[in-house]
């Protein structure tokens, strides 16, 4: 027999057995497009995280009051007060070339009547770029001195809030900050300020900025009525290779009294963790492949059964066994490639659709914006390498066709007078 009517007979047979063949297919389609969505949001997250880490300081640390674990638990332990003497000592150790003190807490913003919650953060707006060095703000922007106490900086989810066409706070404006606490009595105050955008920071990574308002650090004082008493601080060191010198002078002086947090270590393990996760359910879908796998070895072994007399028959003719064998082989290549082609489409249809959901900020995670809750709903889009593609199309061809080698020696080692008697 020549390759079209190997083609040819290969074509009729799986469409002889529809719902059996579109089954078959199917299970190789599940695992194609498993292990594609896992590929595509697996590169997504690498790249986001590889992101973060390019945005980063390498010799930034974040100091708060009391240890915290990664999911912000304080311990039982006494807490620091974190006042200006603790700043100036912390400013006095070796290898520390300045100290942020910050103040946070959240407020009301009121945007021509248009009202949202937010954090703000008390800080010199000149330090951002030590936080984050490769952070950029929108056209018209000015970033305003350290002494000026009128001006707010605007975090990018705050001007152009997620799902909405028109921006809600543009630089120039006026904003009314309103925040609510309880006095002495327990009756519950208003402080009230009016500020103006000087500049508005395009994405920047880092969620607790994304998310919030950045004041002069003596106006947030005020306005959140905090008695000189910071929540946390930024320290800087002179190089990425301080950082743990630094730590331990801190651990030496303060002991759990102080948490510490390194952010470009803690997105760094972040980091080994989503590949690790990657993996671990990268196998699910291979195992999804093989279970489609198995599946073409049923298919087609139960083909042979039911296609005894006709594989005598053509044996008769003067079919070799090489032609016999090609035939079930080139229906178990179409069986891999139908569902791996089709996989591929519905994976890549289905990562995007995973992430087509206004993304939705968890919180703000630690002192530096970098804790667990920094992780939003899709907060990164799926990243399809032709080269993984191809990887996984080739996989589940080569699954398919490996299936098929067991039942088309089968059905090449029939004897055509054995298979012509039977009835």
């Amino acid at each position: 027999m020549n390759p079209s009517d190997i083609f040819s007979l290969a074509y009729d047979a799986l469409v002889d057995r529809k719902v059996r063949t579109v089954l078959t297919v199917m299970m190789v389609v599940l695992g194609a497009s498993l292990v594609v969505v896992i590929d595509g949001l697996s590169a997504g997250q690498a790249a986001f995280l590889a992101q973060q880490l390019d945005s980063l300081a390498t010799n930034i640390m974040y100091i708060s009051s009391g240890q915290h674990s990664y999911h912000g638990d304080a311990s039982s332990s006494a807490s620091l007060i974190i006042n200006s003497a603790v700043v100036n000592k912390i400013r006095g150790l070796p290898d520390v070339t300045d100290v942020v003190p910050e103040y946070s807490g959240g407020v009301t913003i009121d945007s021509y009547g248009n009202i949202q919650h937010v954090s703000v953060t008390g800080m010199d707006p000149t330090k951002i770029t030590d936080m984050l060095p490769n952070v950029q703000y929108v056209e018209g922007s000015t970033l305003p001195a350290a002494s000026d106490r009128t001006a707010v900086v605007v975090g990018d989810s705050i001007a152009n809030p997620p799902g909405s066409t028109t921006p809600f706070v543009t630089v120039g404006q006026t904003l009314t900050l309103t925040y609510t606490y309880a006095d002495s009595s327990g009756k519950q105050e208003q402080e009230q300020r009016s500020f103006i955008v000087d500049a508005v920071m395009k994405p920047s990574g880092n969620q607790r900025i994304d998310n919030g308002l950045i004041i002069n650090t003596d106006a947030a004082n005020q306005l959140l009525h905090k008695s000189g008493r910071y929540d946390s601080l930024m320290v800087q060191t002179t190089d990425d290779t301080a950082i743990s010198a630094v730590q331990q002078e801190l651990t030496n002086l303060y002991g759990k009294s102080m948490g510490i947090m390194v952010p470009a270590a803690f997105i760094a393990v972040r980091q080994q963790t989503a590949e690790g996760n990657a993996m671990f359910v990268e196998m699910i879908g291979l195992i999804a492949l093989i279970v489609g796998a198995v599946g073409i070895v049923t298919t087609l072994y139960n083909s042979v059964n039911e296609r005894v007399r006709e594989i005598g028959t053509m044996k008769a003719i003067g079919a070799q066994n090489s032609s016999i064998m090609a035939l079930f082989l080139v229906e178990a290549a179409m069986i891999g490639i139908l569902g791996a082609s089709t996989g591929l489409g519905i994976g890549v249809l289905g990562g995007y659709a995973m992430t087509s959901f206004p993304s939705q900020p968890a919180g703000h995670g630690g002192p530096g914006g970098f804790g667990p809750a920094t992780q939003s709903i899709s907060s990164f889009p799926p990243i399809f390498l032709p080269l993984d593609l191809a990887k996984v199309w080739l996989l589940s061809v080569a699954l398919a066709l490996m299936a098929g080698i067991f039942p088309a020696w089968k059905a090449s080692r029939l004897s055509p007078m054995v298979a012509l008697r039977r009835e």
